[in-house]
């Protein structure tokens, strides 16, 4: 069964390639070769504003780019997000662009249950997230807890689940196998998970 992706790319710099773009395109081409459909998301090409209120967040007009974005996640069954990890965290950038992008009547619904309110069930996701660090030491000494908060308190408050997480460590190491991650993230995409 043919599976509707996006692919949202939360690299910050779109003046060269860096592993997030080839792990992004592994999981395109693998996801193409299995039949699915593929839609992405350029985050350092559109132009994110960021918010500066709740009254903004609840009301503000939405830029054209974000309204594309929410068109192409509103129509998708899977939301694929790869972005480095940067100070502990998704860089501000890809959180700019959630805060825009996940406003209510789009996201959540506000007269509901905090535990009810999301408006976007029936999607799952997989997040990719790139780091210097050993993955086993983001999992330990951090609790990978920038990880978590994008997973329950942004993609589960929407409604969005299963959460699938890849953790690429020590991609800066001398001895970092980028060929066995473009084939791992190849035939994830081919399963569209």
């Amino acid at each position: 069964m043919m599976t509707r992706i996006v692919i949202i790319q939360g690299h910050p710099d779109a003046a060269e390639p860096h592993l997030c773009h080839v792990l992004a395109d592994a999981y395109a081409r693998g996801a193409e070769a299995g039949g699915h459909s593929v839609e992405r998301i350029e985050l350092a090409r559109i132009g994110v504003p960021f918010l500066t209120s709740q009254k903004e967040q609840q009301h503000g007009t939405l830029s054209p780019p974000i309204l594309d974005a929410q068109v192409k996640i509103r129509r998708a069954d899977h939301l694929v997000f790869v972005y480095p990890l940067w100070l502990g965290c998704m860089p501000a950038l890809l959180k700019a662009f959630l805060e825009q992008v996940a406003r209510p009547g789009f996201a959540y619904d506000t007269s509901r249950g905090p535990f009810d309110s999301g408006l976007l069930s029936g999607r799952s996701a997989r997040v990719v997230v790139t780091m210097g660090m050993p993955s086993w030491y983001y999992r330990v000494a951090y609790g990978c807890h920038s990880l978590k908060a994008l997973k329950v308190g942004i993609l589960h408050f929407a409604g969005i689940r299963p959460v699938r997480s890849t953790l690429v460590g020590k991609v800066n190491a001398g001895n970092f196998d980028g060929a066995k991650w473009v084939a791992r993230m190849a035939a994830t995409g081919r399963r569209a998970s």
